[in-house]
């Protein structure tokens, strides 16, 4: 056995949460949710995001699935993480690093968390109505552009044909 797959071996079995049974959970959860400077996931812009508490996440090494083959058959670098108290899944497996994907699965966990509790104040929602009314406008301004376009197109070619039909008619 290689030194590089017991080392990966004892990370999965550290960073491996128990599950919490039905019955061992509290009847009421209050999230205790913090707020912080936390950059989104893909994103450049800095949004206040609430703060994971490790205690209520359930965290699971799992098989990917997709392209790649033998690679990602074999091999647990997919992240299931569950927030406990409002039974948020999130499953990522964006690249080969157990890793990166753990943070990244952090950071999409702290987007639908704030999404879950703010609603429509969210940030992150008012942010991505933004881009989609941007992109919207954009779509719309290159279709009147391309209007334009076809219109004096169309006016050219009938002048040049009024320009023929008139030089055509005077010399006969």
């Amino acid at each position: 056995m290689s030194s590089k797959s017991f080392a990966h071996r004892i990370c999965r079995m550290i960073w491996r949460v128990t599950w919490v049974p039905l019955e061992q959970r509290p009847l009421l959860t209050v999230p205790s949710v913090g707020v912080g400077k936390v950059q989104t996931a893909g994103k450049n812009d800095y949004v206040d995001l609430p703060v994971l508490n490790e205690d209520e996440l359930d965290e699971q090494f799992v098989r990917g699935s997709g392209p790649g083959g033998q690679a990602t058959n074999k091999t647990s670098n997919c992240v299931v993480l569950r927030h406990i108290p409002t039974g948020t899944v999130v499953k990522c497996h964006q690249t080969r690093s157990v890793e990166t994907n753990r943070k990244r699965a952090r950071q999409i966990m702290r987007e639908k968390l704030e999404v879950t509790y703010k609603g429509e104040e969210s940030d992150i929602l008012k942010n991505r109505k933004e881009s989609i009314q941007r992109k919207h406008d954009k779509r719309k301004k290159a279709n009147e552009n391309l209007e334009k376009k076809r219109l004096f197109k169309e006016a050219l070619v009938t002048d040049s044909a009024s320009v023929d039909d008139r030089g055509s008619k005077g010399s006969t």
